[in-house]
C-alpha cells in the first residue's frame, strides 16, 4: 500500500517513476458478497489523514465505492479491573473517527491510478539480486530484465525488506512473543459503528467493525496471543474457536455466529536507526513496525509516503537532485520523531496491560477513568489517533 501510494504521489510532475515489484501485479479480486469468507482477512483502521491523503491521489472513491466501514466510536475496557475509556467522534467535532478498510480495497484503488499515470512504469515480476551506487545514482541488478537505475530508490518492501537489508540499514527490534491472530467473524448484534478492544494480561483484543446487510453483522477480529496460546486457538475447529471468542470479548456484541478461515503472523518491533542513506530512503513497514494495538502501523506509514513526497517534489520543483543527502534528511527529521513516540507510547500500552500486580493494575484502572473525565487530554489523544495533530 505504501510504495504504491508513493508512486501516485509522485506522477504528474516530471519525474520518471517505477513500481518494482517481485511478483505479478494483478488488480484484487473484490467480491460483492458478504459473508465472513468474502472479506480479506486483513483490514486497516485509516486515520482521517490517511484518508485525505488518499483522497488527494484520486484512490479513495474507488475504495468507499466498493466497501469500507466508518467508525465514530471506540470502547476500550480492561479486562481485570474498572478500568474503561469511551471515544466518540463528537467529542471533536468530525463524523467519525476513522474509517475500517479491506486493504485489498486500497490496493485495487491505486493500481487503479497507477495505471492511468503515463510517467509511472509498472516493472513485475522482477526479483531484486543486488544494489550498486555510486555518486549519480542506485542500480538495481534485477534476477530477470535489464537492470534499473534510478537517482533514487525507495524500499516500500515491508518489514522484512529486501533493500534495507542490502544496503546494510541498522535496525532495533525485538520479538514480543506473541501473534496476532485475524479473522472476520460474524456476530449476534450490531457493532454500532464502534471499534472495542479489550486488553487482557494474554494481549488485547479487537473487534472492527464491517460492513453488514439486513440482520447481518461482521466485524473484523485482532487477537494478539502468546505464541503457545495462539497454537491451541489456531487448533480448535471452528464452532470452538466461536466459543472462545465470545468468552475473550464478554459477549459484548452478542455470541459469534461464525469465523471465516483463521491466519496467524507474529509481532515483532522493528525500527531503522536511519531511514535514508545517499540516494535510498525507507518508508512504511521498512522502515518502522509498530505493534497493532491501536491500528496505527499503516497511518504512520502513509504519512511517512506524504512527508517524503513533499521533499522530493519540493526539491524537484528547484532543480535539486532528489536522491541527495540532504534532502531525504528533511523527511527523516520530520517523521522519525514521531514514529519512535507512537511506538514508544504503543509498548508503554502494552507493557501496562500485561502487569498483574495489584499496584500496576490499580494505576492502569485509574489512569483511564481519568483521561476519560480530562476533557482537553482526551480531545488531544484522539485528535493526534486520527491525524489531525502534527
Amino acid at each position: 500500500m505504501a510504495g504504491s501510494a508513493l508512486a501516485v504521489a509522485l506522477s504528474g510532475a516530471g519525474l520518471s517513476v517505477a513500481l518494482v515489484e517481485a511478483r505479478p501485479v494483478t488488480p484484487p479480486a473484490l467480491p460483492a458478497e458478504r459473508e465472513v469468507d468474502s472479506f480479506d482477512s486483513r483490514v486497516s483502521a485509516l486515520n482521517r489523514q490517511s484518508v485525505a491523503l488518499l483522497r488527494d491521489l484520486g484512490a479513495w472513491p474507488a475504495i468507499a465505492g466498493y466497501r469500507s466501514c466508518a467508525y465514530r466510536h471506540m470502547r476500550v475496557w480492561d479486562a481485570d479491573g474498572t478500568g474503561r475509556i469511551a471515544f466518540d467522534a463528537a467529542e471533536v467535532d468530525c463524523p467519525e473517527l476513522g474509517h475500517i478498510v479491506e486493504n485489498r480495497a486500497v490496493v485495487g484503488a491505486l493500481l487503479g491510478r497507477i495505471g492511468a499515470a503515463a510517467d509511472i512504469s509498472v516493472l513485475a515480476p522482477r526479483r531484486l539480486r543486488a544494489i550498486a551506487r555510486d555518486e549519480a545514482a542506485v542500480t538495481l541488478e534485477m534476477e530477470e530484465g535489464p537492470p534499473v537505475e534510478a537517482r533514487l530508490l525507495v524500499a516500500a518492501d515491508g518489514a522484512l525488506s529486501s533493500v534495507r537489508e542490502l544496503m546494510g540499514f541498522a535496525t532495533r527490534e525485538w520479538d514480543y512473543g506473541h501473534r496476532a491472530l485475524v479473522a472476520t467473524v460474524a456476530i449476534e448484534r450490531p457493532h454500532e459503528a464502534t471499534a472495542w478492544q479489550r486488553f487482557m494480561p494474554s494481549g488485547p483484543l479487537a473487534f472492527l467493525p464491517l460492513p453488514g446487510e439486513g440482520d447481518r453483522h461482521f466485524c473484523s477480529i485482532v487477537w494478539s496471543l502468546q505464541d503457545a496460546r495462539a497454537e491451541e486457538v489456531l487448533a480448535l475447529d471452528d464452532a470452538a474457536f466461536c466459543v472462545a471468542l465470545g468468552e475473550a470479548f464478554e459477549h459484548r456484541l452478542g455470541g459469534v455466529l461464525a469465523s471465516s478461515r483463521r491466519v496467524a503472523f507474529p509481532l515483532r518491533q522493528r525500527h531503522a536507526v536511519d531511514y535514508v542513506q545517499p540516494r535510498v530512503a525507507l518508508v512504511g513497514d521498512a522502515a518502522h513496525t509498530i505493534h497493532p494495538l491501536a491500528g496505527q502501523g499503516i497511518n504512520l506509514g502513509f504519512k511517512d509516503v506524504a512527508v517524503l513526497a513533499q521533499e522530493v517534489l519540493a526539491a524537484h520543483r528547484r532543480g535539486t537532485d532528489p536522491g541527495r543527502l540532504p534532502v531525504l534528511r528533511r523527511y527523516q527529521r520530520r517523521r522519525k520523531g514521531e514514529n519512535l513516540l507512537m511506538m514508544g507510547a504503543m509498548d508503554t500500552f502494552k507493557y501496562l496491560f500485561e502487569q498483574e500486580a495489584p499496584a500496576l493494575r490499580w494505576l492502569r484502572n485509574a489512569g483511564m477513568t481519568r483521561v476519560g473525565r480530562a476533557g482537553a487530554l482526551k480531545q488531544g489523544i484522539m485528535r493526534r489517533a486520527m491525524g489531525l495533530e502534527p
